[in-house]
């Protein structure tokens, strides 16, 4: 009797042990999020709307002078900046995006798919551009070109130890930017540039530095003609970076 009670308690010893083997081995799933939820894991090959989605979280995390092309396409840039992004948050890098790296997106950004640290109040309420109207592109165009914006901003805030950076100036109407003296071809009336100010814990010269690897191609600081208050960043097709006094 006592030989089988034995047996008995060994095997329930041993079905117990499986059943925390089993759940301690198996594999993490990602949380559910208000603004967008990933359902599949992604890595180099993949492609679709999933894939912009998480390019534009991981645009700020490019290298020196590199910038990430949106286009739905998970290929070695995408990957590469997945393994930056992983690395920084102390991740596994392995420029594969499952459940962990969904869950450090998900982490980071508020109900309206903006990160944590900024919001749509700091770029368009600001010079005659509320809700994002009167600009060279419609509403809509100019509300996702800020949010790639944001999400580069967030990088680079992380890159420079997570000191506040300031916005200044983020979307203009095409009439409020001729009133305050911008460019005709002005970045900022296509929600694609925003100025970064002196109330930042960064300095301009550190923010400007840091701006060439979080995959702005232009960049505009300290020593060039009406910067010396602010550093700009922005997104075009080709680069102009200029800071002399950096």
């Amino acid at each position: 009797m006592r030989r089988r009670l034995a047996l008995l308690f060994t095997a329930l010893a041993l079905a117990v042990s499986g059943m925390v083997v089993g759940a301690a081995t198996a594999p993490p799933t990602a949380s559910a999020d208000a603004c967008y939820t990933w359902d599949r894991t992604l890595q180099r090959g993949a492609s679709g709307s999933d894939v912009t989605q998480l390019q534009i979280r991981v645009a700020g995390w490019v290298s020196y002078g590199e910038n990430l092309a949106i286009d739905g396409q998970y290929g070695p840039a995408t990957e590469a900046a997945v393994k930056r992004f992983q690395s920084g948050y102390g991740l596994a890098a392995d420029g594969v995006a499952g459940p962990q790296t969904y869950n450090q997106i998900y982490a980071l950004q508020d109900a309206d798919c903006t990160p944590a640290h900024f919001s749509h109040s700091e770029f368009n309420d600001n010079c005659g551009a509320n809700n994002y109207q009167g600009g060279k592109v419609s509403a809509a165009t100019a509300r996702e070109n800020i949010k790639r914006i944001m999400w580069q901003l967030e990088a680079l805030r992380h890159k420079l130890g997570d000191r506040p950076i300031a916005v200044t100036s983020g979307f203009r109407s095409v009439s409020c930017n001729s009133a305050v003296g911008g460019s005709s071809t002005s970045l900022h009336m296509y929600g694609q540039a925003a100025d970064l100010g002196l109330a930042s814990g960064p300095s301009q010269c550190e923010m400007w530095s840091g701006a060439r690897s979080a995959g702005f191609e232009e960049i505009l600081g300290q020593g060039y003609p009406g910067h010396n208050d602010h550093v700009h960043v922005g997104n075009k097709s080709s680069r102009f970076w200029s800071a002399p006094n950096c």
